[in-house]
């Protein structure tokens, strides 16, 4: 085991899990789990300018503009010495430029991994847009899979919101754990879905010849179980940790 924790970014289309095995992989070695999803959605939430705005993307299918996500992402890496101690990067970087942008924020301190998770467009689409959510406590949970009998069991499929999703609510579309109305998001209908991976296509995977090209990329098969999946992520991140010891 390294005796620092690992620097890593979480690639893949939306849908593909990043947030569930990101929050995993971050419990497993003890570091932050920066998420800019959430991190916006909070800001919204608060109504702040930045959060609105960041929204206002999001629910067009839009990526969010460079400048704002690495502003926010420089200030959350270098809160707590989080470059030293380690984190899990989920959701950035999007883009070729906000690839260069955290090489030169994580200068001295490079980051081990980046690492795509590949599940296929049809997969991710399925899981997306059959995702609900609570209005109020944020669970998530999915048309596809059949109410349970045990509130808060997390038994559905893995979803990119960082949190496992559950199955349907027992009754009426209210929230099994608090009894809020569990809804559509606006940027998970298929329309917007479709839209984001459309612009995925086009910014997000030049972020990936980038890390080829650095030596920094590895590819794990998001396609899985979830259980199967994060068994995978730790081994391809001891691997690498591993080499780098002296």
């Amino acid at each position: 085991m390294s005796t620092r924790g690992p620097r890593l970014v979480l690639l893949g289309k939306q849908g593909a899990g990043k947030g569930t095995q990101a929050s995993r992989i971050a419990e497993h070695y003890d570091v932050a789990h920066l998420s800019t999803g959430d991190l916006f959605r909070e800001a919204a939430a608060a109504h702040s300018e930045l959060g609105l705005a960041a929204k206002d993307y999001m629910d067009r299918g839009d990526l969010v503009p460079d400048e704002t996500v690495v502003g926010v992402v420089e200030e959350q890496l270098n809160h707590d010495y989080r470059i030293r101690r380690g984190f899990v990067l989920d959701g950035f970087p999007r883009t070729r430029r906000q690839a260069e942008e955290l090489h030169r924020i994580l200068e001295g301190h490079p980051l081990d991994l980046a690492i795509d998770l590949d599940v296929p467009t049809e997969i991710v689409l399925k899981r997306i847009a059959g995702r609900r959510v609570c209005s109020e406590c944020g669970t998530v949970y999915h048309v596809d899979q059949p109410p349970t009998s045990s509130v808060g069991t997390a038994s559905g499929p893995s979803t990119d919101s960082g949190r496992r999703s559950h199955s349907s609510p027992a009754g009426d579309w209210k929230c099994d754990v608090c009894g809020g109305q569990v809804v559509q998001r606006d940027d998970d209908t298929e329309e917007a879905v479709m839209r984001r991976l459309e612009l995925y296509e086009i910014e997000t995977l030049p972020v990936i010849q980038f890390y080829r090209r650095t030596g920094a990329l590895a590819h794990v098969d998001g396609s899985a179980e979830s259980d199967e999946v994060f068994k995978k992520l730790v081994e391809t991140v001891e691997s690498r940790l591993d080499r780098e010891k002296p």
